[in-house]
């Protein structure tokens, strides 16, 4: 047999190196439990295969026919959001979970096709009481203090010269020829695709310095996703996101629990994807009936535990915080 094969096989990982990872990596879980469980949440699994998937615009699940070509396929979750609500609304109280999750598509030095989310739904929090649990979780597993929490509007402002609430099309390709920014997505010239562009390129780069971890708070709302709108200016969003040293570790929202919303948002995740020519897809029905009455306001947050470990070994990919690196396994 000569030659090479096509895609040869990443080279093994020294013993030493390996133990020294997975110990990392067991450490923060323990860690994060501990965290978790000294706050009453409840440690819980749920299914990483269900029938039902929640359509998100730019994420694209995967789907598995477990029972054979043309029997309806099932998912792998790209988080666990839906079924956790659903245990919400059946009475769990606050829970968490260390997730498998799976998005077709997604591969860099912090992206996977599968990789491990921290989730969490605490009924009854808010954004404010949300931030020292935040502060905690940076502070026990990577020695931060403390935490700073800024607006999106203000962010956009002060990295980016640009109003978010105010900010035109026009305006959006202007701030973007001036910081050197090139839309990536051809025909999709938009203000949300400028928003989003800005943010990863030059705003989150810049969030999270000098070891202290940042908030991004208040998105406008058409960047809603499932938050609520704030209740005094309703052209923000109840959403937020994480930074530590310009890498996005976490996201969540306050969460918007109506049936109706929950539909109409869906259907506008939908929409853009039909518009990009993704697939459309169905409606978890399950899901949209567990909104209403019995489930419980709160905040749902999702954290990237192998961003995590990351960050804790000070690497700059997710191949030096896990024992496969990808396309390995």
């Amino acid at each position: 047999m000569s030659g090479s094969p096509t895609n040869p096989l990443p080279a093994p990982v020294p013993l030493t190196a390996l133990r020294e990872r997975l110990a990392l990596r067991a450490h923060v879980r323990a860690t994060l439990r501990e965290l978790f469980d000294r706050r009453d949440f409840m440690e819980v699994d749920t299914p990483v295969l269900s029938l039902e998937v929640l359509p998100e615009a730019h994420i694209d699940p995967i789907p598995v026919e477990v029972d054979g070509p043309g029997r309806g396929v099932h998912w792998l979750q790209a988080s666990p959001e839906a079924l956790m609500k659903r245990l919400l609304a059946g009475g769990s109280g606050p829970i968490y979970q260390f997730a498998p999750s799976f998005r077709a598509g997604e591969r860099g030095a912090m992206h996977d096709i599968e990789f491990v989310l921290v989730e969490w739904y605490a009924p009854g929090a808010t954004l404010d009481s949300t931030a020292p649990l935040l502060a905690a979780v940076c502070g026990s597993v990577l020695g931060s203090a403390g935490l700073e929490r800024v607006t999106c509007r203000d962010a956009f402002r002060e990295h980016a010269g640009i109003d978010i609430l105010a900010a035109t099309l026009t305006d959006w390709r202007d701030a973007g020829s001036r910081l050197g920014v090139v839309s990536p997505h051809g025909d999709d010239d938009s203000p949300d695709s400028w928003f989003e562009l800005v943010l990863s390129d030059v705003v989150g780069p810049r969030l999270g310095r000098d070891g202290k971890p940042t908030t991004l708070e208040l998105w406008p709302a058409n960047q809603s996703a499932f938050a609520r709108l704030d209740s005094e200016d309703p052209r923000l969003a109840r959403r937020f996101e994480l930074f530590v040293d310009g890498v996005e570790l976490a996201n969540g929202w306050e969460e918007d629990i109506g049936r109706e919303l929950l539909s109409a948002r869906i259907d506008e995740a939908n929409g853009v994807r039909a518009a990009a020519g993704r697939t459309v897809l169905p409606v978890p029905r399950r899901l949209v009936d567990a909104h209403g009455p019995s489930m419980p306001q709160g905040v749902g947050a999702a954290l990237g535990f192998d961003r995590l470990v990351m960050l804790a070994a000070g690497a700059t990919s997710l191949d030096a915080a896990r024992p496969f690196p990808t396309g390995g396994a």
